[in-house]
């Protein structure tokens, strides 16, 4: 029980990432805030890692999946997605990332070897379909101009699909928590020569509070908690239910919006909705 209570929150800090990352990449520029993102987080998993008298000895050969995990986190699906957001729109993101849960569906027998059923297949495309009714619901934006932007997104979600199937068997053996911070504190030092370069120039004194308020969001609220309960979730249920589950951050993006814009509920967001979180309910259940 406790594990859907952590996704659900797990839920509620990503529904607002896309908006979030959107606000803020009008200002800064994404390698500038891919560094700044990392810094905060990389700095603080550092020192409450080093702080730890429980860390694990990770083993030589696990070393190699951590720098891949620290890529992928990092360099990859942070950095695609800040820039790629740029391009598109939050709507396209959400989308987008809302294929997470065919990819890993995929890719899941093949890298971890993981049971594929009917029941979670049926799963998956009901929450896909459910997703497209809530996200096309105003018209999703596919002018050429976003072309670039939805390519390099989907780049995102395969290193965010990768990210999740590749550090599973790392989270079944140290933990989440190591596992977490180790490759978000390896993609930081990845992405640290680039970012300092690019942001030795940026005129930091132009950032609002506004503007921190934001990083620390996507610093702490999403790369500290968001990965660390995803990475919590994937060691007690497996990949494809976790990424399932997922697909309700559109549906939780879209309840925010009527709670806090007041934007009217549709009846495009009620059926979407009830068939997203049946496709959720329906991969819970083997």
């Amino acid at each position: 029980m406790l594990v859907y209570v952590v996704m659900v929150i797990q839920s509620l800090l990503g529904s607002g990432t896309h908006i979030v990352a959107k606000v803020i990449v009008r200002d800064v520029n994404p390698i500038t805030l891919t560094f700044l993102r990392a810094m905060i987080s990389g700095g603080i998993f550092f020192f409450f890692y080093i702080a730890s008298r429980n860390r694990p000895r990770f083993e030589a050969p696990d070393w190699k999946r951590l720098m891949v995990l620290g890529l992928l986190a990092v360099p990859l699906n942070q950095f695609l997605f800040l820039f790629a957001i740029k391009l598109t729109t939050p709507q396209n993101a959400s989308l987008l990332y809302g294929t997470t849960p065919i990819f890993v569906f995929l890719l899941s027998s093949l890298l971890i070897g993981e049971r594929r059923t009917l029941r979670k297949g049926l799963g998956v495309a009901m929450a896909f379909i459910g997703l497209l009714i809530v996200v096309f619901e105003e018209g999703v934006d596919v002018r050429s101009e976003h072309t670039q932007g939805n390519l390099i997104l989907l780049l995102a979600v395969l290193a965010w699909s990768l990210y999740t199937l590749w550090g599973r068997p790392l989270i079944l053996k140290y933990g989440a928590y190591p596992v977490t911070a180790m490759s978000l504190m390896l993609g930081a030092v990845m992405f640290f020569p680039i970012g300092l370069w690019q942001s030795v120039e940026f005129p930091f004194e132009s950032l609002t509070a506004e503007h921190w308020v934001e990083l620390f969001y996507l610093g702490i609220g999403t790369s500290i908690f968001g990965y660390f309960l995803w990475y919590y979730a994937l060691g007690r249920i497996d990949a494809t239910k976790v990424a399932i589950f997922a697909n309700a951050q559109p549906v939780l993006t879209a309840l925010m919006a009527v709670t806090f814009l007041g934007q009217p509920i549709t009846l495009n967001f009620v059926v979407g909705g009830v068939i997203t979180l049946t496709g959720v309910v329906l991969t819970q259940y083997d």
